[in-house]
């Protein structure tokens, strides 16, 4: 880790900057209540269509080739998991509801916190800062666009737009191109190991932060990061650091 002054820092997005995880809760509880109401559901059917639909997206190959948008599919998504647990006895029209419901309230609960945009602004005056999400592109487009993000940073990455996502090397050396770096200029920040803290490590970057609140308990045979912290908020301090 030791080596020049750092110049510019890369920032990953869901549960990093914001947190989706929190916001993806609320929306399912609030497309329960649409589910249950609608088709006179108890509490178990319910919990268990919500499930089924956090699994396909879970398991989500989106190919934009195929002619169907990421909203088409993930509608289809809440088709197949009402139809898994109930069969064919809902109104045709159920699952876009469920779907645009539960899209809809994520987005409204996402948002920068002040701690956070504060921080950004900090560290703006004296690093590049850049945004390097993973995801498909109309979804994570929209979660910037929601969260108002894009005066913070030099530059947005979205993976889904490139070929290769994190952790691939591909996508580092854009994100260096584009900030006019080199690896050993950067730190990455982000919350998941297998793509931030490996891509990081991966493409030899000055360091890898780990944002893991739950602790920082690494998995067996899992990458190391350089440093865990719970928060973002707690950066400033491993800067300090890498001076």
């Amino acid at each position: 880790m030791d080596g020049k002054a750092v110049k510019a820092i890369l920032f990953d997005l869901d549960n990093t900057l914001i947190e989706t995880s929190r916001a993806g809760g609320i929306a399912i509880t609030k497309t329960s209540e649409l589910l249950k109401t609608t088709l006179a559901l108890d509490d178990n059917t319910v919990g268990s269509i919500c499930d089924k639909f956090k699994q396909k997206l879970f398991q989500e190959s989106f190919d934009p080739s195929a002619g169907r948008t990421i909203d088409d599919v993930r509608v289809g998504h809440w088709e197949e998991s009402i139809r898994e647990a109930v069969g064919g006895c809902s109104p045709p029209s159920l699952a876009a509801q469920c779907y645009y419901l539960w899209k809809n309230s994520r987005l409204e609960v996402l948002s920068l916190s002040r701690e956070i945009c504060d921080l950004l602004r900090q560290l703006r005056g004296r690093y590049k800062l850049l945004l390097l999400t993973n995801g498909e592109a109309q979804t994570q487009r929209e979660k910037v666009k929601a969260v108002g993000c894009e005066d913070f940073f030099d530059a947005i990455v979205v993976g889904g737009e490139h070929a290769e996502q994190k952790p691939f090397f591909s996508i580092f050396a854009l994100c260096f191109d584009m900030l006019e770096v080199e690896a050993q200029d950067c730190v990455i920040v982000g919350d998941s190991l297998d793509t931030d803290i490996q891509g990081g490590f991966d493409a030899k970057l000055r360091a890898t932060v780990w944002i893991s609140s739950a602790g920082g308990a690494l998995p067996d045979g899992s990458v190391t990061p350089d440093y865990t912290v719970p928060t973002v908020l707690d950066l400033p301090h491993i800067l300090q650091q890498l001076k």
